[in-house]
């Protein structure tokens, strides 16, 4: 009774200080699309994503009821990094929808101008508003309509007046005022400027582990909370809780986000929404590697983590491949570490295809088989095997008119048209594809159908294919792993390499895609075809997250048109419209959003990307 009692006190008074307007919110999801396309067309870096940001804490108090609510004003603000523009996943500040919507625009274009220059806030936001005004004249109505509701939010803000005035006047005249005079109390929310300090990632003080190779997944249904925001998190050591409660004295409590493991009983039936009113009442999350799995529902969250310093000397391997630096934009050479070698078969591997495959299999079979030029007649040829009747008649005809041009094909040759095409289809192997994609399959099992499937398809067809998988550990250990070379037929074997595929570790997509243009370089087809099957985005232990990782796969897929190659990707990833079409472009790449279907539409899809051929 007293926990409902308060749940319900609680639930009142902050509805008492609610100081937004619901009735006109603008969802980011409704306009993202829009927005991403206009960062880019005012300025912004076309390999920056967009994504919501998280809430930051505003020391702002007003009033009685406010201070009787204990009511902390979160906001969430706008700020651009290196890989990301920040925007809040929804806005309610103003109370007519239009103009919480013209908000979001005017935030994206200061963002589009923000090239990382060193001023200090108020003096950064002065600037950039003036730039956007010289040089978008049409944004001047919407930005004086901003500015006025802005100032109507702050009627009954109680700081300094000289503060105010200050904020006043910079907003009315960008560029206007050099200092904000000093505020006792914290500044008013200014929702027109971009963050004050923009959260970075934290140093972290925990060396990554290597991941398990045999990840444990359980078959159970889990409850999603959809939330789009990026949050900031730090890694932290497991603490070990066998020892019991610790005596210790007040003034050494810890603080809301400190890290500290308490074993409690896990209740089956705990309302996820508490899980997540408590993730959002943390500014930073604390993360460690736990073994236990005992959560009875599971969050969904992206985190801001901050990248390992993984700088060891290379180690041997059997090829070095350079890597894109796009911050110093430049190529290092011999960066990473690849070594190259079938799949160690195990055991238990079947050389049969799976029952379930085989109806399909004998299909794709038959169907591919037709894709054989069939054999024909070639008449007038310079050699052949019989003589050409007609080709001859015509040159003794021209001679006897005196037309002779001494060029003589007379013959007539039986063969079939080659189809010169090679296709590389490299699958990626990372820890990623041991999640569970129904209650009967994981990603993997999916991808090793896939596999399957399509070696079956085009033995059928006569084209020469390889096929390869691919994980990483760091630049210094990248592992291209060989299920069937160029050089090989289609026999059991492979069937038994595909069966002994087990998910490994991370995503450094770039080595594997050069080392997978080397080898479809050699070809001496006329058409040649990369195939990647992936997932998710480019990621490994070390500086590869993020856009290091997107902007080096971008680069090696750049290397490889230039050297002829038809590259193609096909995944399996939600999010993958967020990064991909920078990657590949908007028609080189295929969402497949069920997963369970990828085994019978990858060897349909290689048939409608050959069909010219």
């Amino acid at each position: 009774m007293e926990e409902a009692v308060g749940k319900l006190w609680h639930r009142w008074i902050t509805g008492l200080v609610r100081d937004d307007y619901p009735e006109a919110a603008v969802e980011l999801a409704e306009i993202e699309k829009a927005l991403g396309l206009y960062f880019r067309a005012l300025g912004g870096e076309a390999g920056i994503g967009l994504h919501a940001s998280h809430a930051s804490q505003s020391q702002k108090r007003g009033g009685f009821l406010r201070r009787v609510a204990y009511a902390e004003e979160k906001i969430e603000l706008t700020w651009v990094d290196d890989e990301n523009l920040h925007l809040p996943q929804r806005l309610s500040v103003f109370p007519e929808q239009q103009l919480n919507q013209d908000l979001y625009y005017w935030l994206t274009a200061l963002a589009a101008q923000d090239k990382g220059q060193n001023l200090p806030w108020f003096n950064k936001n002065q600037l950039l508003s003036q730039h956007v005004l010289d040089n978008y004249a049409g944004l001047h109505e919407t930005y004086e309509r901003l500015v006025e509701a802005q100032i109507a939010l702050w009627t009954e803000y109680k700081g300094a007046k000289e503060c105010k005035q200050a904020l006043i006047q910079a907003l009315q005249q960008p560029n206007s005022v050099e200092h904000l005079p000093f505020c006792a109390d914290s500044t008013p929310a200014m929702y027109l400027w971009l963050h004050p300090e923009p959260p970075c990632a934290l140093a972290s003080q925990v060396v990554k582990k290597r991941p398990d190779k045999q990840a444990k997944r359980k078959n159970k249904q889990t409850q999603q909370a959809k939330d789009t925001r990026r949050r900031q998190a730090e890694r932290v050591e497991n603490q070990d809780s066998k020892s019991g409660l610790l005596a210790f004295r007040l003034e050494s409590l810890f603080s809301l986000a400190d890290f500290i493991k308490v074993d409690r009983t896990c209740d089956e039936e705990q309302d996820i929404s508490q899980a997540q009113q408590a993730l959002d009442d943390v500014d930073k999350l604390s993360i460690s590697r736990d073994q236990e799995d005992t959560e009875a529902a599971t969050l969904s969250v992206d985190l801001e983590l901050s990248r390992l310093d993984y700088d060891a000397p290379l180690a041997e391997a059997e090829i070095y491949l350079p890597e894109w630096h796009y911050k110093k934009a430049m190529m290092q050479p011999d960066y990473c570490c690849l070594n190259q070698q079938p799949i160690a078969i195990k055991d238990d591997a079947s050389a049969e295809i799976p029952a379930k495959l085989r109806p399909f299999a004998r299909r794709l079979r038959q169907q591919f088989a037709a894709l054989q030029p069939q054999k024909q007649w070639y008449k007038a040829q310079a050699d052949g095997c019989e003589i050409d009747l007609e080709a001859y008649m015509h040159q003794r005809s021209d001679a006897l008119l005196g037309k002779d041009t001494g060029e003589h094909k007379l013959y007539q040759d039986y063969r079939g048209k080659q189809r010169d095409l090679s296709c590389l289809l490299l699958a990626d192997l990372s820890l990623s594809t041991d999640a569970w994609v129904n209650n009967e399959a994981r990603v993997i099992d999916v991808i090793k159908d896939s596999l399957c499937l399509f070696a079956e398809a085009l033995s059928a067809s006569g084209d020469q294919f390889a096929l390869y998988g691919f994980h990483s550990n760091s630049r210094h250990d990248v592992q291209l792993q060989s299920i069937k070379s160029f050089s090989e037929r289609h026999q059991p074997v492979v069937q038994q390499r595909i069966a002994s595929l087990s998910p490994q570790n991370y995503t450094r997509m770039g080595a594997a895609i050069r080392q997978a243009t080397r080898l479809l370089s050699e070809q001496k087809s006329e058409q040649r075809l990369l195939l990647l099957l992936t997932d998710g985005k480019p990621n490994d232990i070390d500086v590869y997250e993020g856009r290091y990782g997107i902007e080096d796969t971008r680069m090696s897929l750049l290397e490889a048109r230039r050297q002829g190659l038809q590259v193609f990707c096909i995944t399996i990833d939600e999010k993958a419209n967020d990064y991909l079409p920078h990657i590949f472009g908007q028609q080189r790449y295929v969402l497949i959003h069920n997963p369970a279907d990828l085994p019978k539409e990858l060897p349909l899809l290689y048939l409608h990307l050959t069909r010219s051929y």
